[in-house]
């Protein structure tokens, strides 16, 4: 048999990964990104939709209760998280498969959308897969955190705990899907949502509550919110927390040289 494309160390990682499950937190973050993929898709309608990188079925179990579309199809490299997603009885979930990481086993042009929500941060050779969902998605949504700041290398090992070998600003992800025939339809910039923070401090981290530190997330939020609508796009983009695009294929292919 082959050897996957993804490096042993990395592949093993993710394989047991949703046997650990947090359903309260992952339901939670899903929430929030799939809004981002209904928000930046509006107007638009697509018949099949395959989520790749679809760790535990959050997003498309979110998608499928809005009745976003009237078929889905997953993959993911984990095996404990494609067990997790055809657990979750999903509505019209057609199929959920374990796949190489690259390789994706379907025909050209085989589905209107393909999402790709966090998940290019964690992915070795990211043009690669990037390829792959040109050829087989007319479109595509792909969101990915605002890593990427001053000190950034720094962090490493803060960043590696979550799994982001990539960082990403909202310029270098248009610079990137730009040089691999993407064209940009849409985008949006989100920040992080009051009721996500709380619940990872509470929660999570375990720390106890607090009305002022409650006061002190609103307002941090309110104010930045209100200062990328105040102060447009290039703000927004750097108060952002995560940035996700609405991609289709662009007409003319980019040339090396």
């Amino acid at each position: 048999m082959q050897e996957s494309i993804i490096g042993g160390e990395f592949k093993t990682a993710y394989d047991q990964f949703y046997q650990k499950h947090d359903e309260a937190w992952r339901m939670l973050g899903a929430k929030y990104k799939a809004q981002h993929i209904i928000d930046v898709c509006k107007g638009l309608t697509f018949a099949n939709v395959l989520e790749v990188g679809a760790g535990d079925g959050s997003i498309l179990k979110i998608l499928s209760d809005n009745n976003f579309a009237p078929e889905y199809q997953a993959v993911e490299i984990s095996g404990s998280g494609v067990e997790y997603i055809l657990s979750r009885g999903i509505k019209n979930l057609k199929a959920a498969q374990v796949f190489d990481g690259y390789k994706l086993p379907f025909a050209d042009d085989s589905f209107d959308l393909i999402i790709l929500s966090h998940v290019l941060e964690h992915v070795e050779h990211e043009r690669m897969l990037l390829r792959e969902i040109k050829r087989v998605a007319k479109r595509c949504v792909i969101e990915v955190p605002r890593d990427y700041k001053t000190g950034v290398d720094t962090r490493i090992k803060h960043f590696l705990a979550y799994g982001h070998i990539n960082v990403y600003t909202p310029t270098s992800l248009r610079y990137l899907l730009s040089t691999e025939g993407f064209e940009v339809e849409n985008d949006l910039t989100s920040m992080i949502e009051p009721e996500v923070t709380r619940f990872n401090m509470y929660v999570n981290q375990k720390k106890p509550k607090s009305l002022l530190k409650n006061l002190r997330i609103a307002t941090e939020f309110t104010v930045k919110q209100t200062l990328s609508k105040l102060m447009g796009k290039k703000v927004s983009e750097q108060f952002a927390n995560a940035y996700t695009v609405l991609c289709k294929k662009a007409s003319q292919q980019p040339e090396l040289f």
